[in-house]
């Protein structure tokens, strides 16, 4: 029998090496710019202007333009022209459409930005332009009960393995390995927006914090139904070693997180090249950490369970006989 478990420290290194990745770039994004992330105006609160240019309009005009207005911060997207319907319905070239994220304006200066820039750029179509403030306290709220649902899921998460693992030898070991799974998880997604934000400029926003949480629950789903596979093979096969029981619980559970995993990723490739800018971020994001997900699943939380159970982890005390 292929023995997955048994090349656990391999896995290990793998993903401390993308975390530490993730950490350094952190740290250089700290030096540079003094946060840990690029955040959006989510959390820092600012000016949305969703621009629609009867004509098409070069980013870096948009760019000299904000410049010369006095925005301090700036972040301009190309977003997908608005396909309007009818035969008297306008038609918009590609490039015309663009997103431009800024520092916080006041109801008359975005009225003198948007006649201005409709001058010195391209013309605009007023009806197809809109503006927004975001209040930083939105995105202080949004992060807040996000750490509550966090901390939250994590109790739950004990209380359910204790519960239902609770005829299983050492059940607090299965609740302990299924939250690390799940930290690895969000370490790596935390990691990922991280170095993509020094390479692409992408920044934390409120459906980020979406993907976290949707990725969580994922994590944990795929875990426990390993588990729960180890949890059947222990009292059918008392005479095998526990390493080979967790072995074979994950092979025989593999394909189907394999074939789950197969299907969201066909489905977000999709979303990915047909859904549009605005999403797209939100769903890259979302594939890594589902992919994440299925891999803590079967090559952390998993030999996890070994390496507690032969003693391999640090001031932690095993039982090779279990």
């Amino acid at each position: 029998m292929f023995s997955l478990v048994e090349r656990r420290r391999t896995y290990y290194i793998f993903s401390s090496f993308l975390i530490v990745l993730g950490l350094a770039a952190m740290i250089y994004s700290v030096v540079s710019t003094g946060t840990l992330l690029q955040v959006s105006i989510d959390f820092t609160g600012g000016t949305l202007l969703s621009l629609q240019f009867t004509e098409k309009a070069d980013e870096q005009q948009i760019r000299d333009f904000m410049s010369e207005f006095g925005a301090d911060e700036v972040v301009v997207q190309k977003l997908q022209a608005i396909e309007q319907t009818g035969s008297d319905a306008p038609t918009y070239p590609d490039g015309s459409r663009w997103s431009v994220r800024t520092n916080e304006f006041s109801a008359a200066e975005v009225t003198d930005l948007l006649n201005r820039i409709s001058t010195d750029v391209a013309p605009l179509d007023r009806e197809a332009t809109s503006t927004s403030q975001v209040s930083a306290a939105v995105g202080d709220q949004v992060t807040r009960a996000s750490f509550i649902a966090i901390l939250a899921a994590t109790a739950l998460i004990l209380a359910f393995i204790y519960f239902a693992f609770r005829k299983v030898p050492h059940k607090f070991r299965y609740a302990v390995c299924a939250i690390i799974a799940m930290i690895h998880d969000i370490l790596i997604i935390v990691s990922a927006i991280s170095v993509l934000g020094l390479i692409f400029g992408w920044q934390v926003d409120a459906l980020f914090l979406t993907a976290l949480l949707t990725v969580v629950a994922y994590s944990v789903q795929d875990t426990i139904v390993v588990f729960d596979r180890i949890r059947e093979n222990l009292p059918k096969r008392r005479d095998e070693a526990y390493e080979l029981i967790v072995n074979r619980s994950v092979l025989e559970t593999i394909h189907r997180s394999f074939a789950t995993q197969l299907n969201a990723v066909f489905v977000m490739i999709a979303i990915v090249l047909f859904g549009g800018e605005t999403i797209r971020q939100f769903v890259l994001i979302l594939l890594i950490g589902l992919t994440s997900g299925t891999y803590s699943s079967i090559f952390i939380a998993v030999p996890l369970l070994v390496s507690w159970s032969k003693g391999e982890i640090p001031f932690v005390e095993g039982d090779v006989n279990e």
